[in-house]
């Protein structure tokens, strides 16, 4: 790919692939910092590159290449196969993949206190149910 928007497409796989340097982009890419920096220098990013990560992540190539549209890739299939939980599921793993750890981890924490919070809520309904049984069997 040879564009003066090179610049542009490595700022955007920096932000998909959750990295700030250089240096963290070339080893996510798994690449060497030698070779980014070739990149950088030539002001070219190889087209194949970019087609395989948006292949993986579900990524639009309009967006990383172009920086226009959404960034998730939009699936055409036929409405009547179309699998909503499979949709939301494949769109929340995308959208998974482009967080950083920091942020991965405290969705991680509030998806677990959430749970621990449901359990309490079903053991505070039984325990209710419990003692208003209990009390109707005293009253009579």
């Amino acid at each position: 790919m040879r564009s003066k928007k090179s610049q542009a497409v490595l700022a955007r796989l920096k932000q998909i692939t959750g990295t700030k340097t250089d240096a963290s982009l070339s080893t996510a890419l798994q690449i060497s910092p030698q070779t980014l920096s070739s990149w950088k220098g030539r002001d070219s990013t190889p087209y194949s590159l970019c087609v395989e990560i948006a292949q993986t992540r579900g990524i639009s190539l309009d967006w990383l290449l172009l920086g226009e549209g959404p960034i998730l890739r939009q699936t055409v299939t036929n409405s009547s196969q179309a699998d909503p939980q499979s949709t939301r599921e494949n769109t929340i793993l995308t959208l998974w993949r482009l967080l950083g750890e920091d942020d991965r981890c405290a969705i991680q924490n509030a998806l677990e206190e959430k749970h621990r919070l449901r359990d309490m809520e079903l053991r505070l309904c039984e325990m209710a149910a419990i003692l208003a049984t209990l009390k109707a069997a005293k009253e009579t």
